[in-house]
This record gives structure tokens, C-alpha cells and sequence, in this order.
């Protein structure tokens, strides 16, 4: 019989228990100030998916406009955690620490986000053309508003920044490579008045692939212009965001690495997908998936006659389902009612899903999370933890 083991923490005790080591203090140079400061890079990493971070942490000049740039906290997400995944294509987590983008500030990146402007739009607002340097397309902003809007859809949403330090002579620290991540927009929403109604223009994958590597060619020509990035590998990748109202992220789609110059010569496919379970689309493209998704609804279902809320979020990497991640939200009577539908759906998360998928269940109810059952690709037993 499967042995079945369930962890009792205390929160306390858990962020003890993952507390990270500082004890390994290095002096890092400082590359854009051109300045050297004393700063700690933890000993030990939690985990190889993770570059060791760069402490006293930093933020990025540009940290908050995520969050008004991008649609969903799914994008949000995945923009960030997804780039740091293209970027280990290039820099190795052994070797690079990281450290948020420290060379384009907020005004930086608040103007290339913007439209590029008419000679008459300058002289109206007063704007010198050196500063015109927004890279999305031009609305003369005469005419029918709808056909404006799609004739030229705002393209790029979001541009992000991560710096890669690696150790120098002396041991010292320094910039050793950067990556920017391309937020682009499969759906364009516009208005037509100020408080009016929202519209939106959708975007095809060929024209926004199109349009997405014109504006990463002229970001490297930009980035080149910079005495920090003359002469440092430099890692583009474009994003797909979703719309507002997807459940599920936009992925990245494509990179590119230069290493000196300011030309792309070729791009790298980058073939992952997430998709919703249950839904239409997984039981289209991926038909086996859906049905041992939701043969194990079923039986969660069963546990609970009443109840319908299993939802999962399936990241696929080349076409193959890597990762599983099941939300069920349900409401306990009792400790000991919880301990036993964590247990059950334990042995369902076992019997249904194959050992190469990493498997997470999270059960909450209206008090907050209740437990957390983790089954990581090829291992013969889980990890369970009772809140």
C-alpha cells in the first residue's frame, strides 16, 4: 500500500526552514553609476529554475507600469517569470546573478511605449523631435476613430528589463548581459469617448510577429547607443498577451540573441501554450489531457455530490503537458473533513495524471487556503502540507 505522508507546518517554522543564507557576501561593480558597492548574493539557491538575486534588492526604474501596461495578472505573470526562463537560453543560472533592469528608467520606458507623433502632433505639444520616441504606430488623430484604430493598433504593451551580472577579475561582479522582454498585444481596446464604451481590434499572430520583431530591432539599435550595452550580449523575446478576459496567460513566442552589433541576424522559436481545463480548446488540440483532467473532476466531484469548481492551468512546452496546476475551492465543516478530501484527492492526483507531468493542487475555502498537494514530474511520492 502507498504510503501517504501529510505535513503539519507552522508558517513560522516554514520560512525558517527557507530562510536563504547570506553568508556569502561579495563586492559587485555597479556597472551603470560606473561605482563599486559592497552587496550580498545568497549562497544557496532554492531551486536551479532560479537565478541567485542580487541583494540589497533593487527595484527596476520602470517597477510598477506592469501593472498598467499589461491586461491580466495572468500576463503579469508569466511576462516576468517567462523571461526569466528565455533568458536561461543564454545566460546560465550557474554562472549569472541577477539583478531587476537598471539601465532604462521609468521616462525611458514610458516614451518608447507611446505612439510616434505627426511633425504637426510635435509643434502642437511642444515636443521636441528627439524626443519622439514612441514605438508604437502613428495616429494622426483626424478621422473615423474605428478605422484609425485599425489601421494602426497599438502593437507593444509592456517592454521589461533584467540584468545578468557574472564575476570578473578580482572577483568582482559585472554586467555580463541583459534581457528585454516584448509584452505585444493580441487584442488592441480603444475608446471612442473619454468614458464611452470599450472596443478592441484583434490582432493576428502574423502581423503582431511582424510588427514585434521591427520594434526589437529598433530597441537593439537604441540599447546599442548606451556605453553600458555597447558591447554585451543582449537576449530580445517577444510575448503574446492575452485578452482582459482570459483565464489563462499569453506565452512567449520567440527570441533573440545578440551578441555584438546592432543587427538581428535570426530568431528562436519558443513553442509554449498554456490552456484552460476544463474548456473547448484543451479538448481540441489536446484530447488525452482533457480526458484525465476530467476523469479526475469527476472523482473529486464524487467526494462532493454538490460541488463543481475544479479548474486547472496546463503549461505546455513543445506540445507536451509540463506542468498542472488545479485550483479546488470548497468549503470544510472540520480539521479533520479537510485532512481526509486532501488525502483522497492525493490518491486521484496519483492514479490520473502521468509521472513526466508536475502536478500542484491547491484547496482553499472562504477562510483562506486549506492544503497544498505537490507531485513533481517523475517522483514516486508527493509533497502534502495541511495549512
Amino acid at each position: 500500500m502507498r504510503k501517504l505522508t501529510i505535513v503539519l507546518l507552522s508558517l513560522s517554522l516554514l520560512l525558517g526552514a527557507c530562510a536563504p543564507n547570506f553568508q556569502n557576501r561579495e563586492e559587485v561593480v555597479d556597472q551603470p553609476k560606473n561605482t563599486k558597492e559592497e552587496a550580498i548574493i545568497p549562497k544557496y539557491k532554492i531551486s536551479d529554475k532560479y537565478y541567485q538575486v542580487l541583494l540589497p534588492f533593487k527595484p527596476s526604474g520602470a517597477r510598477g507600469l506592469t501593472v498598467n501596461t499589461l491586461n491580466t495578472r495572468y500576463d503579469i505573470n508569466e511576462f516576468e517569470m517567462g523571461l526569466m526562463r528565455v533568458a536561461q537560453n543564454t545566460f546560465d543560472p550557474d554562472k549569472y546573478v541577477f539583478r531587476e533592469g537598471q539601465i532604462l528608467k521609468k521616462k525611458t520606458v514610458e516614451a518608447w511605449l507611446a505612439r510616434k507623433y505627426t511633425k504637426k502632433q510635435l509643434d502642437e505639444l511642444k515636443i521636441k523631435e528627439e524626443d519622439n520616441l514612441g514605438l508604437n504606430p502613428i495616429d494622426e488623430g483626424v478621422g473615423d476613430i474605428e478605422a484609425r484604430n485599425k489601421k494602426s493598433p497599438i502593437y507593444l504593451a509592456h517592454l521589461l528589463e533584467y540584468d545578468f551580472l557574472v564575476k570578473g577579475d578580482n572577483d568582482k561582479y559585472k554586467l555580463g548581459g541583459v534581457a528585454i522582454g516584448l509584452a505585444l498585444n493580441s487584442v488592441h481596446y480603444y475608446q471612442k469617448e473619454r468614458y464611452g464604451d470599450t472596443f478592441q481590434v484583434k490582432i493576428d499572430q502574423q502581423t503582431m510577429e511582424r510588427e514585434g520583431k521591427k520594434i526589437a530591432q529598433e530597441v537593439l539599435k537604441r540599447l546599442r547607443g548606451m556605453d553600458e550595452l555597447r558591447n554585451i550580449p543582449i537576449t530580445i523575446a517577444l510575448f503574446e498577451q492575452e485578452s482582459i478576459e482570459s483565464v489563462v496567460p499569453g506565452n512567449f513566442f520567440a527570441y533573440t540573441t545578440v551578441k555584438q552589433g546592432a543587427d538581428i541576424d535570426k530568431w528562436e522559436k519558443v513553442s509554449e501554450k498554456y490552456f484552460l481545463f476544463p474548456s473547448k480548446d484543451a479538448r481540441e488540440k489536446y484530447r488525452e489531457d482533457a480526458l484525465a483532467f476530467d476523469n479526475f473532476k469527476q472523482d473529486v466531484e464524487k467526494y462532493f455530490p454538490n460541488f463543481n469548481g475544479v479548474v486547472g492551468k496546463g503549461h505546455y512546452l513543445d506540445g507536451q503537458l509540463k506542468e498542472l496546476s488545479i485550483t479546488i475551492p470548497i468549503q470544510f465543516y472540520g480539521k479533520a473533513e479537510g485532512i481526509g478530501f486532501t488525502q483522497y484527492v492525493t490518491g486521484k492526483v496519483m492514479e490520473h495524471f502521468p509521472k513526466y507531468i508536475s502536478v500542484s493542487v491547491s484547496v482553499t475555502s472562504v477562510n483562506g487556503p486549506e492544503s497544498l498537494i505537490v507531485r513533481k514530474a517523475d517522483k514516486d511520492e508527493p509533497f502534502v502540507h495541511i495549512y
